[in-house]
């Protein structure tokens, strides 16, 4: 294809071919010696490089078709640009130093041109000269070009023209954005010094290539504020810059992230990236079952060393030369170039991957790859055009990451609702527990205070038997000293119907006096005793706990009244009695006032029975109080009563916390065992994961 090409542009060149000849090997020679000394003005140079037909050219001829003049235009205006633009003239001196097949290092020693280079020029102009034409119907041979290598002088407008960047509206826009302030400033001024940092246009702090890059990332960051700065982006903009100036540079850069799926590979999320590596993982299992199965037992991940080769397109990789063949096919056929080399290095070298581990894999990627090549990069893109690409299977695949990822987000969603909800569960449980700590404790101290109060109420019926005791032996004694005084009484009428009195009789008096006063100071020892007991048992009472049931309580009340309402009435009749026998004993002293001038023996019968009748008031005295007494023994036997009310409540209440806590502990089990049926349905989501992740292993 090429020699047919090139004989039809030779047969309407013929007579321009050795003026093209002189014209280029003079232009070349100028640059060289303008690398050779870089202290000579570029005004000179320019001067002196300019394309001029009459001068230089004796030889021309005098006539030269519309597109001969053309192609020599576009001609003159590359080499005004190489020599005007300070940037691209360093390029050309530090890139093509480096480079073997640069055409000053390997053109700047002799001043003729060979045949196949005089051929690939012409032909490349008549390429560049009828582009659309050439595009449209010559799309093939222009790709087989592209593979054998685009001519350097020739590869700053081809690149222009196969991403179609020649005429963008955004070139107009570039020096206003570098008037702007971009917040990826920072990030790219501390990645500025890592970009080709042995490269003679670049390794020199603050130098121009530096600035000229800076400004095309910080111009890109400002228009797609999406990607804004990522560092592999500044290796592919830093080889633009060694070929053109930077506006020219900026405008293909914005092109290529356009238009060849750069602007995927450098969002944040990198999605495009994983697609990459999910495609190139299944081309090595299709076509390198082996080392496929090699990478995966010493868990060597293609992210691993093939990430930086569609980041940056092999820059970082293979020295510049090779690279930027590489980049030659990619600007003309796209990502596929990078699966086609990639897998084609792997082929390679699978037998010296074979038999490493995952750290000697890793060194032999690093530092015997990059220089396997270095005699040209000719065996490798032959080699990469060897290698099988469908791009059926390609979009198949993509698909199926697609398909992937969508379940992964699915899961992913459905493992944080889980977690979520076993979180809540968690929560939930605490929670219980907390209120079961709380519900034992207040269990553990209803059984103390029921202690306590048991403990009490023996306490309380100890003293109320006791006491109980005591006022049956009063009740006794004091039924004795009724029968006594009913006696007195019987004696009394005797007395008055007797006259007489006999000396035994007043004997028996005394006595009976003397046992009525014991009996009486007997009373009052146990009414004081009683008394007191009364007193502490009120004091005991009105420590205990207040009763929250006030309907029980107000019939235990209206009780309590009733037989305070008894007692009282009791009491009235007591003191009735006490007053009638006063009104009785003051009848009988008004009648009895004038017999007291008796003999003394009488008047000695008189005073005993003026004693007898206040015993008999003391009596009923005593017996009131003992009714008063009675009345708080009755008060105590309620308020006992209260107390036991108390206590059956607090063992009802026991009891209603003990059901609530077997209650709280059957719930706890229930969550507890929807806790485990969550933990069971994650496990089982996991494995599902596991599964479908070793499925796309196997497949």
């Amino acid at each position: 294809m090429s020699s047919v090409a090139t004989d039809k542009v030779a047969g309407k060149l013929s007579s321009t071919l050795s003026w093209v000849k002189n014209t280029v090997s003079h232009t070349v020679s100028q640059m060289a010696s303008q690398v050779a000394s870089p202290s000579a003005s570029l005004h000179t140079t320019s001067s002196s490089t300019t394309l001029s037909t009459p001068a230089l050219s004796p030889s021309s001829p005098t006539q030269l078709s519309p597109d001969d003049l053309e192609l020599l235009a576009k001609l003159e205006e590359q080499n005004r640009l190489l020599e005007t633009d300070s940037k691209s003239l360093r390029s050309v001196n530090g890139s093509r130093r480096n480079s073997g097949s640069s055409l000053v290092s390997s053109s700047s020693a002799s001043s003729n041109l060979s045949h196949l280079e005089e051929d690939s020029w012409i032909l490349w102009g008549r390429i560049v000269n009828e582009w659309e034409d050439v595009r449209k119907k010559k799309e093939k041979q222009v790709k087989e070009l592209v593979r054998k290598g685009i001519p350097h002088h020739f590869r700053a407008i081809v690149w222009q023209l196969l991403c179609s960047a020649q005429s963008m509206p955004i070139k107009d826009q570039y020096s206003e954005l570098l008037k702007m302030t971009s917040p990826c400033e920072k990030l790219i001024r501390r990645d500025i010094a890592r970009t080709y940092p042995e490269h003679d246009f670049f390794k020199e702090k603050d130098s121009l290539g530096q600035e000229v890059l800076f400004n095309v990332m910080k111009a890109y960051s400002l228009v797609d504020r999406e990607v804004g700065y990522c560092q592999g982006s500044a290796f592919i903009v830093g080889l633009l810059l060694m070929q053109m100036p930077e506006e020219e540079a900026f405008c293909v850069f914005v092109k290529l992230m356009q238009d060849y799926r750069l602007r995927e590979l450098f969002k944040p999320s990198m999605a495009e990236l994983g697609l990459c590596m999910y495609q190139f993982e299944c081309m090595i299992q299709e076509h390198l079952p082996e080392l496929y199965v090699h990478f995966q037992s010493q868990s060597f991940h293609t992210s691993m060393y093939a990430s930086s080769w569609f980041l940056t397109i092999f820059l970082t990789t293979f020295p510049l030369p090779i690279a930027t063949r590489i980049f030659d096919i990619f600007m003309s056929e796209g990502l596929e170039i990078v699966f086609r080399v990639g897998l084609a290095v792997l082929q390679m070298n699978q037998a010296e991957l074979l038999q490493l581990d995952m750290e000697g894999m890793l060194q032999h990627f690093q530092k015997v790859i990059p220089h396997q090549f270095d005699s040209g990069p000719d065996k490798l893109i032959q080699a990469s055009y060897q290698v099988k690409y469908n791009a059926k299977k390609m979009k198949k695949l993509e698909k199926e990451y697609t398909t992937i990822k969508t379940k992964e987000m699915e899961e992913q969603v459905e493992i944080k609702r889980l977690r979520t909800e076993n979180r809540l569960l968690k929560q939930r449980i605490e929670t219980l527990e907390k209120e079961s700590a709380s519900l034992a404790d207040r269990l553990i101290q209803g059984q103390v205070t029921r202690a306590q109060e048991a403990e009490e109420n023996y306490l309380i019926k100890r003293e109320l038997a006791t006491i109980k005791q005591q006022s049956d032996e009063a009740i006794t004694k004091l039924e004795q000293a009724e029968n006594t005084i009913r006696e007195l009484q019987q004696q009394q009428q005797w007395h008055k119907c007797s006259s007489r009195y006999s000396e035994d009789f007043v004997l028996q008096l005394e006595k009976e006096l003397v046992q009525a006063r014991l009996s009486e100071a007997e009373s009052h020892c146990a009414l004081k005793e009683m008394q007191d007991k009364v007193l502490e048992m009120e004091k005991r009472n009105s420590s205990l706990p207040d009763e929250e049931n006030v309907a029980r309580l107000q019939e235990e009340l209206i009780a309590v009244k009733l037989r305070e309402a008894e007692a009282l009435m009791g009491l009235k009749e007591l003191r009735q009695q006490v007053r009638d026998l006063e009104e009785h004993w003051q009848r009988h002293l008004a009648r009895t006032t004038g017999r007291w001038k008796d003999p003394p023996r009488k008047n000695t019968v008189n005073e005993l029975q003026d004693e007898l009748m206040t015993v008999r008031l003391k009596e009923a005295e005593t017996q009131a109080e003992l009714k008063e007494t009675k009345q708080r023994l009755m008060e105590m036997e309620t308020q006992n009563q209260i107390n036991s009310n108390h206590l059956r409540r607090a063992e009802q209440e026991l009891t209603n916390l003990q059901g609530k806590v077997q209650y709280l502990s059957a719930q706890n089990k229930g969550l507890l065992s929807q806790l485990n049926e969550a933990k069971r349905r994650q496990a089982e989501i996991e494995c599902k994961v596991n599964n479908i992740v070793n499925k796309l292993f196997v497949c």
